[in-house]
């Protein structure tokens, strides 16, 4: 038991402490206060349900993002599906930990389901607004309702997920560490269809 403890002791350090791929990147310095493309960034972010952390999110990728509403809907589902990769990862490692309880294995198991569904849908939502080029009139609204129709179904996926910890007979670690980073997933998920939204109103 103590060694199964340990285990799933490492597990959790190893993968919480981690940064994901897209939050290491290396961008150049710019002064938040006066750069034009954080404070586009800023005043997006204002039409989000979580506006401190898509400012978070997002700002980092100010250089590349510039005040371009595409380009910033491009990054947003990016950080989103770099973030449901990482929790995607996260959960299978969980699956194959042996000091699991039986309803804590079928849980962990149906999440997993909900976060291979949830990458998937992101990457098509990604595909699909680059693959829409410079359409305009109805086929510009017919790509939009693609991406935001993607987009909504991986928020569920999130909800999904965690209902399947409902209830106390869960509680513990496990059940805190995913609650955790489907939180966090679900808020830049939930900031990118706003995003997404906020663009597709423009034209």
């Amino acid at each position: 038991m103590a060694r199964a403890t340990l285990t799933l002791s490492l597990i959790f350090v190893s993968l919480f402490f981690v940064p994901t791929k897209i939050e290491s990147a290396k961008v150049a310095a710019t002064d938040p206060a006066t750069d034009p493309a954080t404070n586009f960034i800023k005043a997006s972010c204002r039409a989000t349900t979580y506006p401190v952390v898509c400012v978070q999110s997002l700002s980092i990728y100010a250089p590349s993002i510039q005040r371009s509403p595409r380009q910033l809907v491009q990054t947003a589902l990016s950080v989103s599906l770099e973030r449901a990769e990482s929790t995607k990862t996260f959960v299978s490692r969980l699956t194959k930990f042996r000091g699991l309880k039986p309803r804590e294995r079928a849980a962990i198991k149906d999440c997993f389901e909900e976060m291979s569904d949830n990458v998937d849908r992101l990457s098509k939502s990604i595909k699909e607004l680059k693959s829409m080029g410079t359409a305009r009139g109805k086929e510009f609204i017919w790509h939009m309702s693609n991406v935001e129709t993607w987009i909504s179904a991986a928020l569920t996926d999130d909800s999904t997920c965690l209902d399947g910890f409902s209830g106390r007979a869960l509680n513990g670690r496990i059940k805190s560490s995913i609650k955790g980073r489907m939180t966090n997933l679900a808020q830049v998920t939930s900031n990118a269809l706003a995003l997404c939204n906020h663009f597709g109103e423009k034209y």
